[in-house]
């Protein structure tokens, strides 16, 4: 059967939209995020669209018109991006909207001229860690970052291949 799955690129303006997947996110997974979800259900207004203001890249990924993902990329001062906020609403998993999720922050920041995307991930996500492997992403070891609920991260990264 053929599935629609759209990506849809969120400005501040999109803020309820991406609240209410964040809020999804963080209430199925709580596992896989630094933020919890505590510290954003009550969140106002102005703190949703200073999120949206201050990640350059949001996307939200639907799938038969559900919002079934979303993903954030956050370029760093060394010219690096970072892929944050991953998540994948379980009824979408196995579609490929984890795939389209990481390919669309990837194609951005080799837009911008990123040599490198990095990540961190909790090192017992398994179907996550695959999801990025699967994508060109490379285990470089411990993060330098918190623990998530008593379990450690690990950094990962991909590079883009230099022009010659």
């Amino acid at each position: 059967m053929f599935r629609n799955i759209e990506l849809l690129v969120c400005t501040e303006d999109d803020w309820q939209f991406w609240r209410d997947v964040r809020i999804a996110a963080l209430t199925e997974a709580p596992y896989a995020y630094g933020s919890t979800l505590g510290s954003w259900e009550g969140a106002a207004e102005e703190r949703w669209r200073a999120r949206l203001r201050s990640v350059a890249y949001n996307i939200v990924a639907t799938l038969d018109g559900a919002a079934a993902g979303l993903v954030s990329g956050a370029p760093e001062g060394d010219g690096s991006v970072t892929l944050i906020s991953m998540w994948v609403a379980p009824f979408a998993r196995g579609q490929g909207i984890g795939d389209r999720l990481v390919r669309s922050v990837l194609e951005w920041a080799r837009g911008r001229g990123a040599p490198v995307v990095r990540l961190d991930v909790v090192s017992n996500n398994g179907p996550a860690i695959e999801l990025y492997r699967r994508n060109g992403f490379v285990d470089v070891g411990p993060s330098s970052h918190c623990e998530i609920e008593g379990v450690p991260q690990r950094d990962m990264v991909y590079r883009f291949e230099s022009s010659p």
